[in-house]
Formats: C-alpha cells, structure tokens, sequence
C-alpha cells in the first residue's frame, strides 16, 4: 500500500471532479504559472489513490507541466458501483481514455500517462486501445504480464477476505498481519488515518477485479512494442511486486528508457519524489 509522504496539496493544485464522458473522477490537478509544456495524467495503483502523487506535483509544474493524479473508479473519492464487472480491466481503460480526451479538450495535445503498478497495466490497455490518445507512456514499478508468486498468494487472501467480510474487518485484519517495522513512529500526522479512510472509501468489489487483474495478467508487452510509442520504465531499485530483473527485461523488449530510482521501492513518487520527478521531467522534456 503506497503512503503518501504527506497530505498538503501545494499552492499551485487544486482538489475537484474532473467531469468527463464516463463520469466525474476526483482529481489533484497542479498547474504551472505559465503556459504549460504539456499535460501528465497520473494513474495509481491497487488500494492507490490520487494522494501517492502529492509529492510529485510542484516539483512537475515547477518544471511546467501541468500535472493532473486521479482516483479511478470506485478508489478513494471517485464513486463506483457494487458490481464486478464494472472494473473489468478494460473499462478501467475506457475511463482512463475519457479522462484524456477531458484533459486534452482545451489543447487538443496528446497527454502524457503514468500508471503506476495496477495503473500501469491499464495504462497500457488504454495505449492498445488508443495509442494516439498518448504523448508518451510512463510504465513505474509494473511488470509485463501478473505479479509475483508470493504476492498473488497475499491477493488471494485478500480476495477470500473480501467476499466474506465487511471492509473495516479487514483492514483490523491486516494491521494484525503487518510486521513490527510497520507501526512507523514518524508516520506524519494525519496519514495513518487517511489510509484508513482510504481503504473504507474504495469499494470492495474493485479490490476484488483488480486483485485478480493483477494475478492474472498476461504479457502484452510485443503488442505494445509495436505501437511504436516513446515509454519510459521506471522503478524503485528493489520491487515486491515485480522483479526489478524483469522490469528491465521489459524495458528492453520495448526500447524503452529505463530509471532506476536509488533508495525507493516500489514506490519511488512517494518514497524518493524529487529524483524520481527529476527523472520523469527530462523523459517528457525530451518526448516534445
């Protein structure tokens, strides 16, 4: 579960629904204070929400580039329904392209996509779709086809969970399984909390697809090679989910460029947010 290193949007953002042809999403959008180099939509992972991104955004439009983080459906603050199939991986696709086509209206510019982990697998679903729709592809800590064997069997527990208990039951149950070093004393005030809420706002049948999504994956990583698109890999140095190995294997398979982001995780936006916004600004800078 990513954590925001804190909950402050900076002055230059904007909390509100962004209003597209398949619904309102919530959305963090920063701007910059001049006219801006492009438009980056950033897409978060299982249990993720928009506030993973907070730490990327005025570094991003400092740099200026207006940098909008979005809850997809049924995650934290955008509304979805209690029904499976709602979260199929490509209607999770759909949405990110309506969410393109919304942010685009005014510019009529490509824009710029970063999915991270789960959001990088629908991210490219979308591309397969609509490869036009794109400036550039930013792919940060996914793999090319299912996660892991350990953590596939984390999300089976979670999805037997999830049929038969009630959200708050198992968030208690997992703050039971988490190890010692997870009780961090210099959390910052307010973001134990907001993941809790966090986690009571998004709705279960969502875990539940995506969970499987996740496990499931196929490798689509020649389709998306042969879209030609300009991608950029980019992780922590050590991944629990994918194999850093197999994320530079990727990167090969694509062409792609490739970051290593020192000292992060799998989830280098929160953990190391300037190197890993300094990486993504040159690779947009030099996509055009």
């Amino acid at each position: 579960m990513s954590r925001p290193p804190f909950l402050t949007l900076p002055a230059s953002a904007r909390a509100y629904r962004l209003r597209t042809a398949r619904g309102e999403f919530a959305v963090h959008d920063a701007r910059p204070a001049s006219a801006a180099r492009g438009t980056v939509l950033l897409v978060p992972g299982f249990t993720g929400s928009k506030e993973d991104f907070i730490a990327l955004l005025e570094p991003l439009a400092a740099a200026g580039f207006r940098a909008v983080a979005v809850d997809g459906r049924g995650q934290h603050e955008s509304p979805g329904p209690r029904k499976e199939a709602a979260y199929a991986q490509d209607e999770l696709a759909q949405d990110l392209l309506a969410q393109v086509t919304a942010l685009s209206a005014a510019t009529e510019d490509p824009v710029h996509v970063l999915g991270h982990s789960l959001g990088g697998l629908i991210a490219r679903t979308a591309a397969l779709r609509d490869p036009g729709a794109f400036a550039s592809l930013t792919i940060m800590s996914s793999g090319p086809a299912a996660i892991s064997a350990p953590q596939r069997a984390r999300i089976k527990l979670l999805i037997d969970a999830l049929t038969v208990m009630d959200m708050e039951s198992v968030w208690q149950a997992m703050r039971e399984l988490d190890p010692p070093e997870a009780a961090d004393e210099s959390t910052p005030p307010g973001v134990a909390e907001f993941l809790h809420q966090r986690w009571l706002g998004t709705v279960p049948e969502q875990l539940i697809v995506t969970g499987r999504q996740l496990s499931e994956e196929p490798d689509r990583v020649d389709e998306l090679a042969a879209l030609r698109l300009r991608v950029h890999v980019l992780s922590g140095e050590a991944d629990y989910a994918w194999p850093v190995p197999l994320m530079d294997e990727m990167a090969g398979r694509l062409a792609a460029r490739r970051t290593v982001i020192e000292g992060a995780g799998h989830s280098p936006n929160a953990e190391r947010a300037h190197p890993t916004a300094d990486a993504l600004i040159s690779f947009w800078r030099d996509v055009g």
